[in-house]
């Protein structure tokens, strides 16, 4: 397993490379759990909110017209520039974006009503301490709602898919299983408040495309579905690997927990 600042380094390395690709994913673009996560957070018009590692904007932008005012934030420079542009060229006035460390946040305790963060976190060398620097920065009652990729249970079975995943973009760093976000959340003093998991199914070659594969990583990646164990093919649901339609799902998780 990469160090820390090994694997932040290679985080903003990549999204320098390949950041403009996550404004036009449909996986970060067009998800219907945007409109499922403003249900749940059910945003109030004073409100101040805080979006980590905003990636292409659309966390903030999807909810910018529902609050006073959104931070968002990235650690790498390239994904701060892209979100701004597509932001600002969709008419929204009300999100201002910042660089900073996830796990270092540079706000003062008590600041935000809402911290968000979407499709992100497997890329932190420490969540926990991600959650922890979110409850510092919220302000008592204050809502935390993350979406992000999940695990199984099963050991060997969430080593394999998250070598999976490591294989197609090497910033990757862990995705955790349901059980570790819910420990997370509570050593963090929140109330947990909502727990639900969702299936998105993706195409193999955009999901490859987006991050530059090499024809060799490909050739690995097409290998790992077609020879997965019982327990990952029946997570991952490959079909019709080593066509043009191609795809196979990942699973995230949906979290919301209230801080006491």
């Amino acid at each position: 397993m990469k160090n820390r600042e090994d694997s932040k380094s290679l985080s903003r390395l990549r999204y320098t490379k390949f950041g403009h690709g996550y404004v036009t994913s449909p996986t970060h673009a067009k998800g219907s759990e945007l409109d499922r996560l403003l249900e749940l957070a059910q945003p109030q018009a004073d409100w101040i909110m805080l979006d980590v590692a905003t990636g292409g904007g659309h966390t903030a932008l999807r909810f910018a017209p529902h609050v006073a005012r959104v931070i968002a934030t990235d650690l790498t420079p390239r994904m701060i520039d892209v979100a701004q542009r597509f932001v600002l060229s969709q008419g929204i006035s009300n999100v201002e974006f910042r660089l900073a460390d996830a796990e270092n946040l540079p706000f003062d305790p008590d600041t935000f009503d809402l911290g968000t963060c979407r499709i992100a976190a497997h890329h932190f060398p420490d969540p926990a301490r991600f959650v922890r620097e979110a409850a510092r920065s919220l302000k008592s009652n204050g809502l935390l709602l993350i979406q992000d990729q999940v695990v199984p249970e099963d050991l060997p079975t969430a080593d394999y898919v998250n070598a999976f995943e490591r294989l197609r973009d090497p910033s990757h760093h862990r995705t955790l299983a349901e059980s570790e976000w819910v420990a997370i959340f509570e050593n963090a003093g929140f109330r947990l408040e909502h727990i639900e998991q969702i299936v998105k199914r993706h195409s193999f070659q955009q999901w490859t495309e987006i991050q530059g594969c090499s024809p060799n990583a490909i050739r690995k990646l097409k290998e790992m579905l077609l020879m997965a164990p019982s327990v990952a093919e029946a997570w991952l649901e490959p079909q019709d690997v080593g066509t043009p339609q191609a795809s196979f799902v990942n699973r995230h998780i949906l979290i919301a927990g209230r801080k006491k």
